[in-house]
């Protein structure tokens, strides 16, 4: 028992959903069809019924619960037996393949839609069928019948599809993901039109139908006053010597309707019309004539639900009972004409309000799904752009998240390429030092190797000079060709010791840049340091340093003030050397802040880079001073600043007009 309730679980769910609603749509039923269809008082859930249709109202109410119900089991029974044959996918979907699952999936999104069409069409049209049947006719009271139904049957329905469709989301979110390429696509505008425009309808349809039953309980009210009051002042100031008289005098009384007619029911409970002519009238009118109509003041109704009435009154002749009366239309096909294009005309302004309104709903959730494409297909942030703010609800407010969330993924994408930058650097740095290193320290050898022979040599050239002064040494020649070794010999050395030094210092340069020092130091500090150091070298270049602080001089700045203040001294030697040697000249030195960023930028107004060195400058050792230069210093100071202080350098430069180098900091 515990595995066949396991596995009808969601069947059995949804059947108790339609048993509950079920029973509230019964009990509805039972009270307002015969207010909406103006059923005679008296004449249901008593005997009178029970003779004429064999069978009581709550008889009836309950044979057609119990046809909705069966009709709703197999219907949702039907469309749903993919849950029994896929009950173990949905517990374990893990162990099925991708198109098992997406067959599922298209299961899940479209039954309900079906469910919800089908269990409106067909119980509505079946019961309205039914009672055409059984009254044997097709007229107003089959369509009025067919309102009440399908508006209830809607209203039901709809709030089944809307547990259904709950329902189902549980599942779906159960199941892997998938990216929807082989599943049926839907519209907001099929989930708006089947969640709204059948209350809509219903709506509509029970507004007329309780408008068109209002009108016609006031109409049949005000013409059977007005037939009524006709008949008694026909009988009161007429006398009547035999049924010939009374018919000649009918010709007396107007009639409203042209559909209108006088009858008159015999003694011997046949009827005639005014004419003499024998007609037929319904058993429910006649037995409603016989057994109600005294006690509602001579009223007769045709039928549940039809809009068809008379008035009577008995008429003494000769001492027999004659009972004369007038059967009249409530309502003329022209009022059903009205209310059947009033409804047409009004659900077809709905559709298009619902068109319109779907379609902008579209819009402003396309707005923001376009965006996310966007995201998942553009590497470049730098095309991310912010949505425009279409409405100020909540689509604006998902509008304004989303922008919110957009700038974080650029900064976090920035930061993100920032920090693989600056890892970049490190290593380069650390490879640039030990390939510096092991180079330096190849060459060192042998240099010193060279050096150490030199010294050698120098003390061989010494002896060999010693010996020319010996008496028995003749030859003036000797002493020449020492003097001449010992210049070229001290040549070497000079040579040998300036290559030393330039290996060391490139060593040391590189050892420092790859040796991370976080500490703290102020922009006062670091501007008198470069100021010292550069003194010297700008005072015999005759090159003036203007200094403009435009930002805090206690501005804290993390990382080695050594590094910094090579790289600062580095570009102001290059403005220097940019000059060729014209004096009297100025270079800027300018430290502001801008958006949480120190700028520290050195400007000379030499000749500028050209337009082909820029492109290449920070990304490969460049130079512009031929053999006097080898690129490494703005190649290694780019480096530091992006290893060691997370920030940028940027040129601007102009041939003719100057240079512009930016060094920009983050400060923390």
């Amino acid at each position: 028992m515990k595995k066949i309730l396991e596995k009808y679980k969601i069947q059995l769910k949804l059947l108790l959903i339609l048993t509950i609603g079920l029973v509230l749509l019964t009990t509805i039923y039972y009270f307002f069809i015969p207010l909406i269809l103006n059923y005679p008082k008296g004449t249901y859930g008593t005997n009178f019924q029970l003779e004429v249709e064999n069978t009581n109202y709550l008889s009836q109410v309950l044979s057609i619960s119990g046809s909705i119900f069966a009709l709703f089991a197999f219907v949702t029974f039907y469309k749903t037996r993919f849950l029994i044959k896929y009950n173990d996918l949905i517990k374990n979907p893990y162990n099925y393949s991708v198109k098992e699952i997406n067959y599922v999936k298209n299961k899940l999104f479209t039954v309900p839609y079906s469910l919800l069409i089908l269990n409106i069409a067909i119980p509505s049209i079946a019961l309205t069928v039914i009672h055409a049947y059984t009254i044997h006719q097709f007229g107003v009271t089959t369509l009025k019948l067919f309102i009440l139904v399908i508006t209830l049957m809607t209203l039901y329905v709809t709030s089944v599809f809307i547990y259904t469709c709950n329902l189902f989301k549980r599942i779906l979110v159960s199941l892997p993901y998938d990216n929807m390429q082989d599943l049926k696509k839907s519209t907001l505008k099929k989930r708006i039109f089947f969640n709204i425009l059948p209350l809509i309808t219903v709506s509509i349809l029970f507004t007329s139908l309780l408008g068109y039953s209002v009108v016609s309980i006031d109409t049949g009210n005000s013409l059977f006053e007005t037939y009524q009051y006709s008949l008694y002042y026909f009988n009161e100031y007429n006398n009547f010597s035999n049924l010939d008289d009374l018919l000649k005098k009918l010709n007396t009384i107007n009639l409203l309707g042209k559909d209108d007619y006088i009858f008159i029911k015999l003694p011997n409970g046949k009827y005639i019309n005014k004419k003499g002519e024998y007609i037929e009238l319904s058993k429910f009118f006649d037995k409603y004539l016989n057994e109600l109509s005294k006690d509602n003041n001579g009223r007769v109704y045709e039928y549940y639900g039809i809009d068809c009435q008379g008035a009577t009154v008995d008429i003494n002749v000769n001492g027999e009972t004659y009972t004369v009366g007038i059967y009249y239309s409530i309502l003329s096909a022209n009022v059903l004409l009205v209310f059947a294009l009033s409804f047409i005309i009004l659900v077809l302004i709905n559709v298009i309000i619902l068109i319109l309104f779907s379609r902008n709903l579209s819009n402003d959730i396309n707005i923001i799904s376009s965006g996310l494409q966007n995201i998942s297909k553009n590497r470049d942030t730098s095309l991310m752009q912010p949505l425009p703010l279409t409405s100020n609800d909540e689509f604006g407010n998902m509008i304004i998240a989303f922008n919110q969330i957009q700038e974080l993924t650029k900064n976090n994408i920035k930061q993100i390429h920032d920090n693989q930058n600056t890892l970049m650097e490190q290593e380069r740095l650390a490879s640039l030092g030990q390939l510096i290193g092991g180079i330096a320290h190849n060459l060192k050898t042998p240099i010193m190797s060279i050096s150490g022979a030199a010294e050698g040599l120098n003390d061989l050239i010494k002896e060999y000079d010693l010996s020319i002064d010996d008496p028995e040494v003749t030859s003036l020649d000797h002493h020449d060709i020492a003097k001449d070794m010992s210049k070229w010999v001290t040549k070497i050395k000079t040579h040998t010791e300036y290559m030393s030094d330039i290996i060391t210092t490139v060593k040391g340069q590189a050892v420092n840049l790859s040796n991370e020092k976080d500490v703290s130091f102020t922009l006062e500090e670091l501007i008198k340091r470069v100021n010292i150091l550069m003194k010297h070298e700008l005072k015999n270049a005759i090159i003036y340093l203007n200094i403009k602080m435009l930002a805090d001089e206690n501005t804290l700045i993390n990382g080695d003030v050594n590094s910094l203040v090579q790289v600062i001294n580095n570009m102001i030697s290059n403005s220097i050397q940019a000059y060729k040697g014209k004096a009297e000249q100025s270079i800027d030195l300018i430290a502001e802040e801008n958006e949480n960023n120190l700028i520290i930028s050195i400007k000379d107004y030499a000749s500028g880079i050209p337009e082909k060195v820029k492109n290449k400058l920070f990304k490969e050792m460049i130079t512009t001073k031929g053999k006097n230069g080898t690129g490494l210093g703005l190649y290694m100071s780019y480096s530091t600043i992006k290893a060691h202080f997370n920030g940028d350098i940027i040129l601007e430069s102009e041939e003719g007009k100057g240079s512009t180098f930016s060094i920009i900091i983050p400060l923390k």
